[in-house]
């Protein structure tokens, strides 16, 4: 099946509970819905109806911020263009109501909403996980997702991210006081934590337990950054890859290299965080 058209339109339309998404968008995804309603989607494993879902999305423009609309936080349903993590949020969202048999589109918006926010609601854009490793901890805490990252050897990562308080300039949302009062206090949250990271220099000794499928957040050298890229593990010829929305094509793509060249590429990736989904 092919879940997606090479349509650059955009025309957003807010349906009713504050919900943003284009009628292009909700054809596609309603397409989704009836293919995936076939029985032989649910009787794939969690991981590999990932894989099998994710691969649909390939060719799908990379398009950036299409969640930061002004005024009052919105539920956002964009699937026309996708950034990394709008990409690995519409594809766990799928693959979950498949597994749950809930496959219609409000189904989809309280699964998003509940994947996107802090304790599953939306209440303004400080309740929206915006630093990644947030959103693992979160959806972990959801039972969700489950961050393997320790128990697959990794190490003590120093998680300290202050970017998007440090720079509100990028935010426009920031621009009012009390979300940045309110992010500065989730931020001081996420440095309480303890999180692991498998670093580069280490990953082919422990790439073999990772599966086809699994979310892959990629860490960074940054000190005030927690997560600079994420994306899906898949198998190409014996060897893991990341498929992912790059910002190199411009699309969804899958890498051209296995993931430990991938990398060894960029001198701001130090490493990377593993996550699998739990059956729903």
């Amino acid at each position: 099946m092919r879940l997606t058209a090479l349509i650059l339109c955009f025309i957003p339309v807010l349906l009713q509970g504050q919900t943003v998404c284009s009628v292009e968008s909700r054809n596609i995804l309603e397409a989704a819905f009836s293919e995936l309603s076939q029985t032989k989607y649910s009787k794939l494993s969690t991981n590999d109806l990932i894989v099998n879902i994710g691969s649909q999305f390939i060719h799908t423009p990379y398009v950036e911020k299409t969640l930061e609309l002004p005024g009052e936080e919105k539920l956002v349903i964009d699937v026309m263009g996708l950034d990394c993590t709008t990409f690995l949020e519409t594809v766990v969202v799928l693959a979950r109501l498949t597994k749950q048999g809930r496959l219609s589109f409000e189904d989809y918006e309280q699964e998003l909403e509940f994947l996107r926010y802090r304790d599953g609601i939306k209440r303004d854009y400080s309740s929206r996980l915006h630093y990644f490793s947030d959103w693992t901890y979160q959806n972990q805490r959801k039972g969700i997702l489950n961050d393997i990252t320790s128990e697959m050897g990794g190490r003590y990562y120093e998680n300290k991210p202050s970017f998007m308080s440090a720079n509100p300039r990028f935010y426009v949302q920031l621009n009012n006081p009390e979300f940045l009062v309110q992010l500065k206090a989730i931020e001081e949250e996420i440095k309480l934590r303890t999180y692991s990271f498998v670093p580069k220099e280490e990953l082919s000794r422990h790439v073999d337990k990772i599966k086809p499928g699994d979310l892959i957040a990629i860490t960074t050298t940054m000190k005030n950054l927690d997560i600079v890229h994420v994306g899906f593990a898949i198998e190409q010829n014996g060897l893991i890859h990341l498929l992912h929305a790059s910002t190199r094509s411009m699309q969804v793509e899958i890498s051209d290299k296995p993931l430990s060249d991938y990398l060894k590429g960029n001198k701001s990736q130090s490493g990377i965080m593993v996550s699998r989904l739990v059956r729903p």
